[in-house]
């Protein structure tokens, strides 16, 4: 019998999905790993999602796993309200829809990514500086996110994912993919530019392999090993230790470690003129810079802040076109807390991902 629709939108029970669904959240903040690890993320099962009006219920698929969940976990960041699923690079089946969705219909692949509304009135929303709103709501911060068996999304905040990505390789472009675009344009880097990547982990692969795509040289500087060689095995230019001096100056330059350390060096890396745009949401402290060695002769710093749906759909068409290629590594959605820890000691190469249905879900 095919699903009805309420006045909530569709009820998930009606699509044999039960009233219950499988969820982590942050039960607390405190470290996943090392001699004070406290065990922040908890599994266990809540209510199911119904979808408000122009809400969009979605099955999760799969779900990235992104360094900024790995930040609420740790408390890098404070969670907007308690007990809240994080994820925010989802792909899935839309499998209901609230009162004034038109888009897309039950059946349809979506992408959901880490901006989730805006006010559309603020000064910053008027002039299509969306990124930038005073009163935002994000996926896995303010809303559950895709650490579960069913997300809700605003309709006009989802994405239509493209046909030549499986789910595993279009989860981190939703985020990883997205912001990493935004950062090379805000680094100012230009068609046959020297570009220097600071940390290889979901974003900067990502990057790089649209500066390449854009004639760019990438040098990349990174302390894991295991990232090094995939760098190498993207065609970077050169790849070092994460303090290494490129042995050419940058035309820009991309910090995605979130290590507030490598700013003088990467400042002093940069050639006359030359752009640092910082990609991370949360960055350790920043030493005292030496104004003479590392801002003068017009270098400057610039900060990544979320991005805009633009930014979405720009990246989402060019990586088709490229196509870009994800490195992942798969986890079994029942180990999402192991998949965190990894991430944390630099044990995923590349972006880590969430299987959370199909028959590998529950692997261990």
């Amino acid at each position: 019998m095919p699903p009805t629709q309420g006045a909530a939108g569709w009820h998930p029970s009606v699509i044999g999905i039960g009233v219950e669904m499988r969820a982590w959240w942050i039960d607390h903040p405190a470290p996943l790993t090392g001699p004070q690890s406290g065990r922040p993320l908890v599994y266990g099962t809540r209510a199911d999602p119904l979808p408000g009006g122009g809400e969009l219920l979605v099955k999760v698929h799969v779900c990235g796993v992104c360094r900024t969940d790995l930040h609420l976990c740790e408390g890098d960041l404070q969670a907007k309200r308690p007990r809240v699923v994080p994820g925010h690079e989802v792909v899935g089946e839309v499998i209901g829809r609230g009162p004034g969705c038109r888009d897309f219909a039950p059946g349809d692949r979506v992408g959901i990514a880490w901006l989730r509304g805006t006010c559309g009135e603020c000064r910053f929303c008027r002039r299509g500086d969306e990124n930038l709103c005073l009163y935002p709501r994000f996926t896995g911060w303010d809303d559950d996110g895709g650490y579960a068996e069913l997300a809700t999304v605003p309709e006009a905040f989802a994405y239509a994912v493209p046909e030549v990505f499986a789910d595993d390789e279009a989860a981190p472009l939703l985020c990883a993919g997205i912001i990493g675009y935004r950062a090379l344009r805000r680094s100012r880097f230009k068609r046959g530019g020297r570009l220097g990547i600071y940390g290889f982990g979901a974003s900067a692969h990502l990057a790089a392999q649209v500066a390449m795509y854009e004639g760019g040289e990438v040098y990349v500087m990174t302390r894991s090993e295991e990232a090094r060689r995939l760098a190498s095995d993207l065609g970077a230019a050169f790849v070092g230790d994460a303090a290494a001096e490129p042995p050419e100056p940058l035309d820009s330059a991309i910090l995605f470690a979130p290590a507030g350390t490598l700013v003088p060096a990467a400042l002093r890396a940069l050639d006359r003129g030359g752009t640092l745009a910082i990609a991370g949401i949360h960055l350790s402290d920043i030493p005292t810079l030496h104004y003479a060695a590392e801002l003068f002769q017009e270098r400057q710093v610039l900060s990544v802040t979320a991005n805009t749906r633009q930014d979405g759909r720009e990246l989402l068409a060019l990586a088709a076109q490229i196509p870009i290629r994800p490195t992942t590594t798969a986890y079994p959605f029942m180990e999402a807390d192991r998949a965190l820890a990894d991430l944390a000691t630099d044990r995923v190469t590349g972006a880590a991902v969430l299987h959370v249905a199909g028959p590998d879900a529950n692997a261990s």
